[in-house]
């Protein structure tokens, strides 16, 4: 197995192209957490993904996850409860305690890949206006969100967790009708799983989802994502 070590002194990352097989979508090791080079991975379709105990290792994998907005797929029990006053949905207010939530170890899980440097990181990300949160509250507790990155017309997703049952996913149905209602293009899962297809994700290979990241990312400048949940 061969991968490029990242060079401390340089953002740059070699072409996706050399990014395995086996594992699927490894493409480099080591570097930093920085602002420049998480954005300049992200324009690139790719992201870190790493243990405590692991260097950094960035990855890029094919197929590719997405979930295009106007194809969520939101159940009649899903769309009554996004409806009703219930549940309270935000954006914004506690990126921090979103992050935290989702770096809790669940019962399937050892461990967790959200590490104390990945929270610092995403929150320098936050504060800089990249990086945002979908907030689901019950009598102002917090009980569901997610969190991600957004460049242009992309919404780099990264982690979501539930307090209570479908919270998680009236957070991704929140941001699904907030970009939506915007044109925003898509929302990058990742890696595929059977919860997100459920919910009408689907794989496209590197290759398309790269060109969706060129014909999208300048969309805006490189421009924040506001997301103004007043909008839904």
């Amino acid at each position: 197995m061969y991968i490029t070590w990242l060079d401390d002194n340089s953002y740059d990352f070699p072409s996706t192209e050399e990014a395995l097989d086996d594992p699927n979508g490894l493409l480099a090791a080591g570097g930093d957490l920085a602002p420049k080079r998480l954005l300049n991975a992200y324009s690139q379709g790719i992201f870190p993904w790493f243990s405590e105990d692991e260097p950094i290792m960035w990855w890029s994998p094919s197929p590719r996850c997405v979930l295009l907005p106007e194809q969520f797929y939101a159940s009649k029990s899903l769309k009554k409860l996004f409806r009703q006053s219930k549940y309270s949905i935000r954006s914004n207010t506690c990126f921090d305690a979103v992050i935290e939530e989702c770096s809790k170890e669940r019962k399937d899980q050892n461990g967790t890949w959200i590490t104390d440097d990945m929270k610092e990181a995403y929150n320098v990300l936050h504060h800089l206006g990249y990086a945002h949160s979908i907030e689901v509250f019950n009598n102002q507790v917090l009980v569901g969100g997610l969190y991600g990155v957004a460049i242009g017309g992309i919404f780099f997703g990264e982690s979501m967790f539930s307090k209570k049952s479908n919270t998680s996913k009236l957070a991704l149905y929140a941001l699904s009708e907030f970009m939506k209602n915007q044109n925003l293009l898509l929302i990058d899962c990742q890696v595929t799983s059977s919860h997100l297809v459920s919910l009408g994700a689907i794989e496209i290979q590197r290759a398309e989802f790269e060109k969706h990241l060129s014909n999208n990312l300048d969309r805006f400048g490189m421009s924040t994502m506001k997301v103004d949940l007043t909008l839904l």
